[in-house]
């Protein structure tokens, strides 16, 4: 089960943006390959078929122009999971969550079928694979997000339980899928951080608003009688809190999922965190959270790429003997295929209002490469990815870095460090230029072509020179070195 998410709302941001983060982890024993792309309303299909549920979907005609990070092999389908689309709105999709069985019993997932002993298939529902192609093309706010989506999951149905993120530059919505048919969806407070780690995440909920004005909370539209009638509401008190009735608190969630919740909380507040004295294994560790400071996109960045440094579960500490050591699953994990930290300024010029950070492989040993979306084209060095290892984009690039630098970290790490300090203040005195630019152009598109070919290129000379230094670091390292000199 992969991914994390972070989203920060505007007044807990450092600039008043929006900012939604994913990284979008392959399952264990895979690297899912990745490439960043723009899909214009001509390469956008009307008839949309997926490839696991072979579920056939009629789209609308009138879809926007929108980025994607879609997979290279095309055999398990698109899954474009993330992108922002031309009127400035973001999805991420997904998060895998977790349910319990007495959801499943009341509402099953919609699996796929195949043809057997004479009966016809039957399609399953929509599931990741199918979310951002299906959705993001037709929404013009981050709450038209949440309600397309949501009545497709009601029409659909899907074959497992998702949470999907939607930011324009004044909200962020966040929705988890409920069984089979239903959803449920919250607002993001504008002054706190979301922290998501694989687990059904709400803990809160207001069904006199989601069945009224809907300003903070939206579901299914027979939510709150489908608890009623199937016992699934265990909470003690008037308060609802989703997480018990809908979520999981296994023993493989406090290995796998929880400790990267206490890890984040304690960066995003520590005052807090150390007043609640919460443990690694918590399950009430809050879905979201009021941070000491507002929140950066280095800040975003470090959480996605956390090992649990300074604790005793690091698998890097030089220094420690503990026997926790690696005990937790970290958040940036080798089995990143990309992460993305997308930011919608409400300040800047329209044209370079949306900003997608793309990380590429272990965040651990990348640098976020920022692009303008609201393009026509994305740089080849990001959407010219084949599936053949190459130094001539930049996933396969920082692949080889960080398995060059892994087993060789403390020696490493220098000169990653040095490389993600360059790349970052380049990439904000980028943005800062070009923002200027494009508000007194005539032609804003060519600027913002301009602009993102000339950010790529810079980061692909550091990284490829990121590439020599600690590919001469683990060469000098090898175990079958020797020199005279050794003796």
């Amino acid at each position: 089960m992969p991914c994390t998410t972070v989203l920060v709302g505007k007044k807990a941001s450092y600039d008043g943006s929006t900012i939604i983060s994913r990284n979008d982890d392959s399952p264990s024993g895979s690297f899912h390959v990745k490439k960043v792309v723009v899909v214009s309303p001509d390469k956008q299909p009307r008839r949309y078929t997926s490839k696991i549920a072979h579920l056939t979907i009629e789209l609308p005609d009138n879809p926007l122009s929108y980025t994607a990070t879609p997979n290279v092999d095309p055999r398990e389908g698109i899954w474009a999971a993330s992108g922002i689309n031309s009127a400035n709105v973001c999805m991420s999709a997904t998060e895998t969550i977790t349910t319990n069985g007495r959801v499943l019993g009341a509402d099953p997932m919609v699996e796929y079928r195949p043809a057997k002993g004479g009966n016809k298939a039957i399609p399953g529902g929509i599931g990741e694979e199918d979310l951002v192609v299906i959705t993001l093309p037709y929404i013009h706010s981050a709450r038209e997000g949440v309600e397309r989506l949501g009545s497709l999951l009601e029409k659909y149905g899907t074959y497992e339980p998702n949470g999907i993120a939607f930011s324009d530059k004044d909200e962020i919505w966040w929705l988890e899928s409920i069984g089979g048919h239903h959803w449920i969806a919250h607002r993001v407070p504008d002054d706190e951080v979301v922290i998501m780690p694989n687990q059904f995440g709400l803990d809160r909920f207001d069904f006199d608003d989601a069945y009224g004005e809907q300003k903070d909370n939206m579901c299914s539209r027979d939510l709150k009688e489908f608890i009623e009638k199937n016992h699934l509401n265990l909470n003690l008190t008037e308060e609802f809190n989703p997480r018990l009735c809908f979520g999981s608190h296994s023993d493989s969630d406090h290995v796998y999922n929880t400790p990267r919740s206490w890890f984040m909380v304690s960066y995003l507040n520590r005052k807090y965190f150390e007043e609640m004295g919460f443990q690694p294994e918590d399950d009430d560790i809050p879905w979201s959270l009021k941070p000491d400071r507002k929140i950066t996109i280095d800040d975003v960045k470090y959480i996605q790429s956390s090992h649990f440094q300074g604790t005793k579960y690091d698998p890097y500490a030089r220094f420690n003997d503990s026997a926790e050591k690696g005990k937790y699953r970290p958040i940036g994990i080798s089995r990143t295929a990309f992460c993305h930290i997308s930011q919608i300024r409400g300040y800047a010029p329209f044209k370079t209002a949306a900003i997608e950070w793309i990380c590429l492989s272990s965040n651990v040993f990348n640098t976020p490469l920022p692009i303008f979306t609201n393009t026509d084209t994305i740089p080849a060095y990001l959407s010219n990815t084949k599936l053949e290892v190459s130094t001539d984009n930049f996933y396969w690039t920082n692949r080889i870095i960080a398995a060059l630098s892994d087993p060789h970290f403390t020696t490493a790490m220098i000169h990653v460090e040095r490389y993600q300090d360059k790349c970052m203040a380049e990439s904000y005195r980028w943005i800062n230029e070009y923002d200027a630019k494009v508000a007194n152009a005539e032609d804003k598109d060519a600027v913002v072509r301009e602009a993102n070919e000339k950010i790529v290129s810079f980061i692909k000379t550091e990284t490829s020179d990121l590439l020599g230094k600690v590919l001469y670091n683990a060469s000098v390292l090898m175990k079958n070195g020797y020199a005279k000199s050794d003796n």
